[in-house]
């Protein structure tokens, strides 16, 4: 018999308003305004939208130090890929991640369905506040803009979660579920603004053309009132530029590649920014921790929950070079490193390949730029100095925390559009995966395939580096097929349980929804995906 996770891991079931994604709500305690409230003065209407990006940032439980919010779930996708790993060098060890990349309790009666499902809902509900409360009949200009950066946010958050729900083909589990139902191509339930409880308790999970249809509809009404948006808050509210590249994204997750070509272009010609430089990319000030070069990002402040904490936060994860958080360096703790067989793919000519330790004796030893010259001993090879602490302050985590990180990037762009050519004309993808790569990372570069396949996975290969530990890349593994390959002569995977290999797509990405969402939830009994957990067997090395 399974053991029920919540009951080990002494997490008491939430209340049904949590879990539903879809019943009223009021956080006065976080100081978010309710829909009620925002008639009353302009700043509960500011309270109300800067609760969206604050959301970002929520800590859901203080005795789980991997809910760190919408990071968190970048850092689980990343985890679930073969590009990312944490690498234990001491006797410390990662009791809050290791579950995902071992395969482990992910099923609907554990935490680990249970967390991504509560975060994504308590999220969106967030969202439709927003939505529900402006009136663009009636609202000031600047609040005919927010509401459209409402509608951008909810439109991420749907794709999102379809792409992480919708059951695919794979090589563990069947379509037809234990209950003997097809659950092939099932996304979420479409939760929208206003909704009645009744409806919201018999709601069935969206078909992919059901939840592409919902998703254009919130794009087209983000593009007409986004325009209004004067003060993005330092890049934290989306732009039109943002929404663009949301329907890239979501092209290419339709596979409609013209429409995905279209709106990445549109998205590069209205950003307004260039592609990082090298010096930006490896500043070890302000490396990857501030919004000022992206699109769109999530910025932690020295008032979020996740700095004051510590410990719970993006930086405490993913920088290694601080002396503070789970990353740290020093004392054994696990460190973010990226593959040995990804790393040793990229060229040695590609600048960011300095964004990782290199082994001893490499060309790029002595190249690699360090926040200071101890962590060249203390990290492990292949460890990442991509994501830095908040002005260089490793110590103190009220500073180093203080950091951002990137929701969308406008090199993702560009991968996008080369990729979404290269599936209609093998040559085009090239010649522009070439230009940007020459252009912009690599002089030497040069794409040395031909065929359609082996273009596109160049293309994607190149954009996996370019967006590594940025959550993206989970998305066209799943998408394409892609194989995970953790066990191989010489990993770096020093957690032998998460030394799993796959035959395309991996079973672990898709996603299953909480058992307690079908009590509350009558259209979804029988249509969960089924349990991946445990169906892979860890790869053992033969002397």
């Amino acid at each position: 018999m399974k053991k029920n996770i919540f009951v080990n891991m002494a997490i008491a079931v939430v209340s049904l308003s949590t879990l539903t994604g879809c019943l009223e709500e009021t956080f006065p305690a976080n100081g978010i305004a309710t829909e009620d409230q925002v008639g009353e003065s302009g700043s509960a209407t500011e309270a109300l939208v800067m609760a969206m990006p604050a959301y970002c940032h929520t800590v859901n439980w203080d005795d789980r130090h991997m809910c760190f919010g919408y990071g968190s779930m970048m850092h689980i996708r990343d985890l679930q890929t073969g590009d990312a790993v944490m690498q234990y060098s001491g006797s410390n060890y990662d009791i809050w991640f290791n579950k995902w990349t071992q395969n482990k309790y992910m099923g609907q009666d554990y935490f680990y369905a249970q967390y991504q499902w509560i975060y994504h809902w308590k999220f969106m509900q967030t969202v439709n506040n927003v939505i529900s409360a402006i009136n663009p009949d009636n609202a000031t200009s600047e609040q005919v803009g927010q509401l459209g950066a409402a509608y951008a946010y909810r439109a991420m958050l749907y794709l999102d979660m379809a792409r992480m729900y919708e059951f695919l083909p794979n090589d563990k589990t069947s379509n037809i579920n234990e209950d003997g139902n097809d659950v092939s191509g099932l996304t979420v339930p479409i939760v929208e603004a206003g909704m009645e409880e009744a409806v919201a308790r018999n709601n069935p999970r969206a078909t992919h053309a059901d939840m592409v249809k919902f998703i254009e509809g919130d794009l087209n009404k983000a593009e007409t009132y986004i325009k209004n948006l004067t003060d993005t808050r330092g890049k934290i509210l989306p732009t039109l530029a943002c929404a663009y590249g949301l329907r890239a994204r979501l092209y290419m997750w339709d596979g409609n590649y013209p429409e995905a070509q279209k709106y990445a272009r549109m998205a590069i010609d209205n950003a307004g920014i260039q592609p990082m430089t090298m010096q930006e990319c490896l500043n070890t000030t302000t490396g990857f921790n501030v919004t000022d070069p992206w699109m769109w990002g999530a910025q932690q402040t020295s008032t979020n929950h996740t700095v004051t904490s510590g410990i719970i936060n993006w930086t405490s994860w993913v920088c290694n070079e601080t002396t503070f958080g789970y990353a740290s360096a020093p004392g054994g703790s696990p460190s973010f490193s990226a593959d040995r067989k990804f790393y040793e793919r990229i060229n040695d000519t590609d600048f960011r390949k300095l964004m990782f330790k290199a082994p001893a004796g490499s060309p790029l030893e002595d190249q690699v730029i360090y926040l200071k010259p101890s962590y060249k001993t203390s990290l492990p090879t292949y460890g990442s100095v991509k994501f830095r602490p908040g002005q260089g302050n490793d110590g103190n985590s009220s500073v180093g925390a203080c950091t951002a990180y990137p929701l969308m990037r406008v090199e993702e762009m560009y991968f996008i559009e080369a990729e979404a050519a290269a599936h209609q004309d093998a040559p085009k993808g090239k010649a522009l995966v070439e230009s940007f790569m020459k252009n912009y990372r690599d002089p030497n570069y040069v794409c040395h395939s031909s065929s359609t396949d082996d273009v596109v996975e160049e293309i994607v290969f190149q954009k996996r580096v370019e967006l590594w530990g940025e959550g993206q890349s989970f998305f066209d593994i799943k998408r394409l097929n892609y194989s995970v390959t953790r066990g191989y002569k010489g990993t770096n995977v020093d957690d032998n349980l998460a030394r799993l290999n796959t035959n395309g797509r991996p079973a672990w990405m898709n996603w299953v929804i909480v058992q307690i969402e079908e009590e509350n939830n009558e259209a979804l009994v029988g249509k969960n995906n089924p349990d991946p957990s445990d169906k892979y067997t860890p790869w053992v090395e033969n002397n």
